[in-house]
């Protein structure tokens, strides 16, 4: 018998309740007691991995070490937890089929008939345990995409009935998220759609150990007594989930609330130690008591849903913790900076953050706004192609080179000085096949990136295809653009920047990947310390 726990989060009632954050913060509790733990989140998309959504659909895509795209919740478990994630914390079920078929083609079903009971449901339970099997874990959470009823969600909801059952109810906890709708014409909270939501559940076969209870308002005694009885629970395992002003207060109510204490009573678990959050808490004075805001403008093409850039604006907020500052994030559509009026939009500004993306649109917007930010004396950060749009512009405004541009933007400029990688040219199925994951990279003793890294060697996530062409490295060089971080395997420049100005560095990697609470990505925190000294000044 496995001495792992495993505690499965379901959502009810509507998406988007925040199922990861609450995920997140049972296991940053957990883990302050003294516990390990992790977080995997199941999806129930046919995808094999959100590599190929556009962030309209889905957000961001969160990249791991291992070189998983992964969904954006990721991100939040390695925030919380600061512990990297792996592919085996990421499943959909594109993925469950996918492996189920291909074991079906070389044969190892023995010429059964595949079915998704007991075939589909086998695969899930394994990918289930496959974090608990390394031994690593005191606890396993497990995160169920989407709500409970949907159809793509059941072949789930059954796995952890099985689960349950294969494993007793002394290893295995549910814990079930719905919404307390407050109707404003009655004046009151409707406990109604839980009850549906856990009857659903149950019609599946599982009975909720605690619901989480998303509200508007307190949930008084008389609603936690009417939801312990009709949704068969003990009255203090009804735990009320407030709306927070931040996504990092969800630990402090679930302490209020002792969810942490209901799962370790669930599991007959006495705890090791009392939490040890008083690290959290000074983050949160900091993050709530500012002693100064900075304007920082985020020029991107999909900023109409801001997670498509969660990563991004949770490093802000760590390095401005870090700092004692807000980051007010200025949000610039790139299509709607034109040479006429990007004085005006960007002139004001503190900072300026170039953001990352794919394709053609808005990147002239992006090329000005650099422009703007280099002339200036701006402070200027740039991402993936945030960076070869930057070296795009000082090609053109600087070295006067013609017609130089990016092969993703030109079929075939004069001067291409961004390109595609030399591996990526005969690819042709776009999932999964980019350069991602951790890649080393080594920093010149004399650069700005030496001096705010700390160290000469760092380790950065990726996900680009095309590079800088190093045929054109020796004019930037003349120029006065430094290339301070450099892949020694490949040659791959990583880090660009530029000298004389106050900051201005661009990274082909993604840093914003690996800010967390306890470590804020230095680059961020050197970002925003000489955004403050411009402004001071």
């Amino acid at each position: 018998m496995t001495s792992t726990k495993y505690i499965f989060v379901t959502g009810g009632v509507t998406s988007s309740l925040g199922k990861g954050i609450i995920a997140a913060s049972l296991a940053k509790l957990l883990q302050s007691r003294g516990f390990n733990v992790t977080i995997q989140k199941f999806d129930p998309y046919i995808n094999i991995d959100p590599g190929t959504l556009n962030p309209y659909e889905h957000g961001e895509c969160y990249v791991t070490d291992d070189g998983a795209e992964t969904d954006l919740d990721l991100g939040h478990y390695e925030r919380f937890l600061n512990i990297p994630t792996s592919q085996s914390n990421n499943i959909t079920t594109g993925k469950i089929y996918n492996n189920v078929i291909q074991k079906e083609r070389a044969g190892e079903f023995l010429g059964k008939t595949v079915q998704v009971i007991p075939h589909i449901t086998d695969e899930i339970k394994a990918n289930f345990y496959k974090l608990g099997e390394t031994g690593l874990f005191d606890f396993i959470i497990t995160e169920i995409g989407g709500c409970v009823g949907d159809i793509e969600s059941l072949p789930f909801i059954e796995a952890v009935r099985q689960t349950r059952f294969e494993l007793g109810s002394d290893h295995v906890v549910a814990i079930h998220l719905t919404l307390i709708p407050y109707l404003k014409a009655a004046g009151e909270l409707k406990t109604k759609p839980t009850q549906h939501s856990v009857k659903e559940l149950l019609e599946a076969g599982i009975q909720p150990d605690i619901l989480v209870c998303r509200t508007e308002f307190g949930l008084n005694d008389e609603i936690r007594r009417k939801l312990a009885l009709f949704c068969n629970v003990q009255i203090d395992h009804v735990i009320e989930s407030l709306d927070a002003d931040t996504i990092y207060d969800v630990p402090m109510l679930m302490l209020k609330e002792k969810l942490d204490l209901r799962v370790l009573d669930k599991f007959k678990i006495k705890s090791k130690e009392q939490p040890n959050i008083a690290s959290w808490k000074e983050y949160l004075i900091r993050v709530k008591n500012p002693t100064s805001i900075l304007k920082i403008g985020l020029v991107g093409k999909y900023i109409e849903l801001k997670d498509a850039y969660k990563s991004i604006t949770e490093s802000f907020i760590h390095a401005g913790a870090t700092k004692n500052c807000h980051i007010e994030i200025i949000w610039i559509q790139s299509e709607d900076v034109q040479e006429e009026n990007c004085l005006e939009l960007l002139s004001d500004l503190n900072g300026i953050l170039v953001a990352p993306g794919f394709g053609k649109r808005g990147i002239n917007g992006k090329i000005k706004a650099i422009k703007i930010a280099r002339e200036n004396q701006i402070p200027f950060f740039g991402i993936c192609l945030g960076m070869q749009c930057a070296m795009v512009e000082f090609a053109q405004n600087v070295l006067k080179l013609d017609n130089a541009s990016s092969t993703e933007i030109d079929d075939n400029p004069k001067n291409p000085v961004i390109d595609i990688m030399e591996n990526q040219k005969n690819i042709e199925k776009l999932g999964g096949t980019m350069r991602l994951g951790a890649y080393t990279c080594i920093l010149k003793q004399d650069s700005l990136a030496r001096q705010v890294y700390g160290q000469n060697r760092i380790s950065e996530r990726h996900r680009h295809r095309y590079e800088f062409n190093n045929n054109y490295l020796s004019q930037f060089k003349k120029a006065g653009m430094m290339a301070s971080g450099i892949n020694k395997e490949t040659d791959l420049v990583e880090i660009m920047e530029l000298k004389n100005h106050p900051w201005f560095i661009a990274t082909q990697f993604h840093p914003e990947l690996k800010s967390t609470v306890v470590n804020p990505h230095p680059l961020f925190v050197g970002f925003v310390d000489a955004a403050l000294k411009q402004k001071n000044q």
